[in-house]
């Protein structure tokens, strides 16, 4: 694992684009997924786990009533992972987290709260390429054989209609167990990343990904150590935020383009014109 510590936005926007070239494709095309967190201590842990008690069980609750009570505004199709991936994007705890194909989206979120400024915060980017190489043999293949970097929802869904077994109470819980049989047969957790249905414009401006562990009850940093060719972290000194916030609104990477809506244009007026004095500071903070 590479764990580098950045002075400036110049180093950082080194860091973030190295290895980007692609020799097949002839195009600086990144195999990177990016996550942006304020906190250097803040863990890789989904917002599922952090409930307590067994994750495999809460989920199956958690995706039960979801479905039940939001049909009335959901009407895609009845998919696990299409309702996994709507009640992430809407708050449910769920074993996903959050990643970007943009590296300034992570610096957004990284930097998005001023009041964490005087702490590191990490720039995670985990190579999508890597993680695929230790995937089942079957799911693997089935990547392969669709010419595609990530999964999406129908892919996803595609595969696990082959390794559905029998007749279960709850057709839309069929596809996790897909999960739990590869991960039997392989005797170890897998990392798999898939791009989000465009629910909204919020997830297509920010060129969202999502990680998912095949077992909830582990930790993806852990898993990660097992992988140390898979993942840089970047650390970004609290004395370097300021430059960066500031470089990143100039850019129009904000919440006012992240998050569309008066939402974050509210969100987005009430950071930028708080005066600088009213948030902490690094305490070696440059002059």
């Amino acid at each position: 694992m590479d764990e580098i510590r950045v002075a400036s936005w110049t180093e950082l926007h080194e860091a973030v684009y190295r290895q980007s070239w692609n020799d097949r494709l002839s195009r600086f095309r990144s195999p990177y997924a990016f996550r942006g967190v304020s906190d250097l201590h803040y863990s890789l842990v989904p917002s599922l786990s952090r409930l307590g008690g067994d994750p495999r069980e809460l989920e199956r609750h958690l995706l039960r009533a979801f479905r039940r009570y939001a049909y009335r505004d959901v009407v895609e199709r009845d998919s696990y992972w299409y309702w996994l991936a709507t009640g992430q994007h809407h708050g449910l705890p769920t074993r996903l987290l959050d990643w970007s194909y943009s590296p300034l989206v992570a610096m957004h979120f990284a930097t998005a709260d001023p009041s964490r400024f005087d702490c590191d915060g990490v720039i995670w980017m985990v190579n999508y390429a890597e993680t695929n190489a230790r995937l089942p043999p079957e799911l693997g293949s089935f990547l392969a054989e669709e010419g595609s970097d990530v999964f999406t929802v129908d892919l996803l869904a595609s595969f696990s209609q082959h390794y559905r077994e029998g007749d279960a109470p709850d057709s839309a819980m069929f596809d996790v167990q897909a999960l739990e049989k590869l991960e039997a047969r392989s005797r170890e957790p897998f990392l798999l990343f898939f791009e989000p249905p465009s629910l909204d414009e919020r997830i297509v401006q920010q060129y969202a990904l999502f990680s998912l562990l095949s077992d909830p009850r582990d930790s993806m940093e852990a898993w990660l150590e097992q992988c140390p060719q898979a993942y840089t972290k970047i650390v970004l000194p609290a004395e370097v935020k300021w430059e960066v916030r500031d470089k990143l609104d100039q850019a129009n990477v904000t919440e006012r383009t992240l998050f569309p809506g008066l939402s974050g244009l509210s969100t987005w007026l009430r950071r930028y014109y708080t005066p600088r004095a009213e948030f902490p500071e690094a305490s070696n903070e440059k002059g």
